[in-house]
């Protein structure tokens, strides 16, 4: 069995994987034209795209330029937590507005978060005066981001 005849990861066949690909270089593709380029018909694309969909596998959506909505200053803060209230803490963090992804982890961080603010001092403000004023957050690391060097959005 050669690499192309392989079902990917999660059961998704060529095609499925080929739809993926077309609607993350532009999520406003039409379905004729991913079918005309796959080959197969529009009615096709479109069964496909609502199974993806409906499985949660895909979701379409528009993705924002931090630097040309006035938050060009990009971070990742590791938090250490009272790992008994990492939920409860958790939740607090996801509710400021300058958090855009936050996750629980294993390892030396119990939360990784990814902030957007306008510049050192809202850094500064938002560090300082909100997430260190959460009740049960010990402790934090800050990794300013200077440049991004490959993106992609899954």
């Amino acid at each position: 069995m050669n690499h192309e005849d392989r079902p990917a990861p999660g059961g998704l066949d060529e095609v499925d994987l080929q739809i993926v690909a077309a609607l993350r270089e532009d999520g406003r593709t039409a379905f004729s034209e991913i079918a005309r380029n796959l080959r197969v018909s529009p009615g096709m694309i479109r069964m496909r795209y609502q199974r993806l969909v409906q499985e949660g596998i895909l979701r379409v959506t528009a993705i924002t330029n931090p630097a040309r909505t006035g938050r060009a200053l990009m971070a990742h803060v590791g938090l250490k937590v009272d790992l008994a209230r990492v939920r409860e803490v958790a939740a607090a963090v996801a509710d400021l507005p300058e958090v855009v992804y936050l996750a629980v982890l294993a390892g030396s961080h119990d939360l990784m978060a990814e902030v957007h603010c306008e510049d050192t001092q809202h850094l500064l403000a938002f560090l300082s005066e909100k997430l260190h004023a959460i009740d049960g957050v010990r402790d934090s690391e800050t990794l300013v981001i200077l440049d991004i060097v490959k993106e992609i959005y899954y």
